[in-house]
């Protein structure tokens, strides 16, 4: 297959194309090359999606695949505009923030989408997922639905994640030395995670091309509860799981798997004490207070697994993204999650906090 990727300098362009040349496929990564080079044995095509002409030069050539990241629909249409005469399929990554509603579990991807955006310019993650509903729309009108695949991608991890969304935690449980033993999590026992590996959505993505495989399809992990993906990362650094105890005061929640060394916190205290949800600096990685937003991590993949797709156990994505993690430096600064002061900091104010905590575990 002689396949193009508009992109592949980043962290899952690059994967496709490293997964695309191993499957012995002619690979060309149309890009600008500002976020980093290919992998050695693809070849590289200068281009500026933002110039008008910007994919002039693929253009002129035949393609059996395209497979497009973008998330700005002026690219996005012209990229159709100018491959749908020389390329046979087009494979577009898209999002599950494309969904109008994020609090229903099981929606599968004929639930309502939010509205296109208009412009040809996403400026900011506020208009995320209308920019990527225009996306699909572009692409759909230029290559039909039999021409495509519109993968919407829930959130991936594994080796090379810079958000830190997957790599927190089991870093955390491997190093918890620096808190004195005790890792802070959020009092969410039951609140779902849906982590989908990098290298199984790649890998899956060329199949896709591969095979012309048309649909529209949720590309993303397993459900699991927040806590099974604690336990989950603390095995992945060496922890035991702690007892499993029921909680009286917490009815429905459920018995407890926490790793021993997990201190949880309600979670009204934690937005008391500034601690972001979901990503970024001072967060605590996938956690969602607001349950209007856990549907978005409970989404359905059947169809996908039926359409090829394979993932591989959670724990081993937790480990080998540790691995990753600790090869890259231990004590660098981090997309998301508590530095060691802060979460220092928080369970000295909470160990004299007024607030109902669980016992043991």
């Amino acid at each position: 297959m002689k396949l193009l990727i508009l992109g592949g300098t980043a962290w899952l362009g690059h994967q496709t194309a490293l997964s695309a040349l191993s499957a012995g496929h002619e690979v060309t990564c149309a890009a600008r090359g500002t976020s980093g080079t290919v992998p050695d044995g693809v070849r590289f095509l200068p281009a500026d999606r933002e110039d008008d002409g910007g994919l002039s030069a693929a253009a002129q050539q035949e393609w059996d695949a395209v497979i497009d990241v973008s998330r700005q629909p002026g690219q996005v249409r012209r990229a159709v505009r100018d491959l749908a005469p020389s390329a046979g399929f087009y494979g577009f990554v898209s999002t599950g923030n494309v969904y109008a509603s994020q609090k229903e579990f099981g929606q599968d991807e004929d639930a309502p989408l939010l509205p296109p955006l208009t412009a040809e310019v996403m400026e900011g993650m506020d208009s995320y997922g209308q920019a990527k509903v225009a996306c699909e729309a572009a692409v759909t009108a230029g290559f039909g639905p039999s021409r495509r695949a519109i993968v919407r991608s829930g959130l991936i991890g594994g080796p090379g994640d810079l958000s830190g969304r997957s790599g927190y935690w089991p870093l955390r449980f491997a190093h918890a030395d620096g808190a004195e033993g005790r890792v802070l999590v959020p009092d969410a026992p039951d609140q779902p995670t849906q982590l989908i590996d990098v290298r199984d959505l790649a890998r899956w993505l060329v199949q896709v091309a591969e095979e012309r495989t048309a649909g529209v399809f949720n590309a993303v992990g397993e459900t699991v509860p927040l806590q099974q993906h604690l336990a989950l990362a603390a095995a992945a650094g060496g922890e035991a799981p702690g007892a499993a105890e029921a909680d009286a005061s917490f009815p429905g929640a459920g018995p407890s798997v926490l790793p021993r060394s997990a201190v949880p916190a309600p979670g009204g205290w934690l937005l008391g004490q500034g601690v972001r949800e979901w990503s970024g600096p001072r967060s605590l990685p996938l956690w969602l207070a607001d349950p209007d937003w856990h549907g978005m991590n409970a989404r359905s993949n059947a169809r996908a697994t039926a359409a090829g797709l394979r993932l591989r156990p959670l724990q081993q994505t937790l480990t080998d993204t540790l691995a990753w993690e600790e090869a890259a430096g231990v004590e660098r600064s981090r997309g998301a999650g508590l530095t060691r002061e802060e979460e220092c900091a928080l369970l000295a104010r909470l160990d004299g906090a007024d607030v109902f905590l669980p016992g043991p575990v």
